[in-house]
């Protein structure tokens, strides 16, 4: 056990998306705004090395900012 506990996993969490064209993505500055697909309600998705694995809500404690996990995925079947 004390070798897998020394592997590094890469965690992300997916707030939301948005498309747009490259054209904008190139003129985008400091303090550029981009609308993403979703509310502040909404379930987040939780990436381990890009790959989803659980869904979560945001929590706000202060002035702190967290994700509790709401719901594990299902691994696939070559995963396991």
């Amino acid at each position: 056990m004390a070798r897998i506990e020394k592997v590094g996993l890469d965690i992300a969490v997916v707030l939301g998306t948005a498309t747009m064209p490259i054209h904008q993505v190139l003129r985008l500055g400091r303090g550029a705004i981009i609308e993403l697909e979703g509310g502040q309600n909404d379930e987040v998705q939780i990436l381990a090395n890009n790959f989803p694995v659980a869904k979560g809500a945001v929590v706000i404690n202060g002035n702190r900012i967290a994700v509790e996990v709401t719901e594990m995925l299902p691994r696939p079947t070559h995963l396991r």
